[in-house]
């Protein structure tokens, strides 16, 4: 009689590739998306539903971008990669505060921030407006490392989405988030790979006219499966 293994876990309510990766859960490999987009090397926006991956998707690629190779071994990527590059890493994700106002959201960029530099041995710039701030932390980050850095922005628009009731707050919001986000066409030299998730495309009249060079995949047949399950 063969002996028998232990059943894997189900991810419920796991977000993140490591913990879903080091807790022994069912995963559905989608590390080959995660080979084409860092080999092509564009900025990137995907849009999906909230509950599709999105999240997931960003920590898969943090941690391939963090040069965790253990955490692919069995998937599809681990047969391609050869080099495992390690790269400086900012993750920014809106899901967790709420933004009644443009000051909670500005508190709420400001404290991220503050994290990441602590996070990367660089000295507190609380001084600075949010946009400059970004600026001067990617700045900062390439130069002490050597590195390009790399842009996990999960949810980006729910500032947006939960101000939609309320006409002037929202544009108040669009208007604080569009040079925040032109950051990423500004220090384009120092980044070495970018990707935006949220659930909508802002107009290109709103903040991304300063982010017209991302790529969206959200609709591209070839990017069709890279988040949830399919049949």
């Amino acid at each position: 009689m063969e002996p028998k293994t232990a059943p894997r876990k189900m991810p419920i309510g796991i977000q993140d590739f490591e913990k879903l990766r080091n807790f022994g859960c069912v995963y559905v490999d989608k590390t080959e998306y995660v080979w084409r987009l860092v080999n092509e090397a564009a900025p990137y926006f995907l849009s999906r539903p909230r509950r599709f991956g999105k999240s997931l998707l960003l920590t898969t690629l943090k941690a391939y971008f963090q040069g965790k190779k253990a955490l692919f071994d069995g998937l599809a990527i681990a047969g391609l990669e050869t080099e495992w590059r390690e790269y400086p890493v900012l993750h920014l994700d809106f899901n967790p505060s709420g933004y009644d106002s443009v000051a909670a959201l500005k508190s709420f960029i400001a404290y991220c921030l503050g994290k990441m530099e602590e996070n990367h041995g660089l000295p507190s710039r609380d001084d600075l407006a949010v946009a400059v701030r970004f600026q001067n932390l990617i700045e900062g980050v390439y130069k002490k490392t050597g590195k390009q850095v790399v842009i996990l922005v999960d949810e980006y628009d729910k500032p947006l989405l939960e101000s939609m009731a309320d006409e002037k707050l929202n544009a108040d919001l669009r208007a604080a988030l569009k040079p925040f986000y032109g950051v990423l066409k500004s220090a384009d030299a120092a980044l070495r790979f970018v990707m935006l998730t949220g659930v909508t495309r802002f107009s290109k009249v709103s903040i991304f006219s300063d982010l017209n060079h991302l790529r969206e995949i959200g609709t591209h047949e070839q990017y069709a499966g890279i988040c949830g399950i399919t049949e």
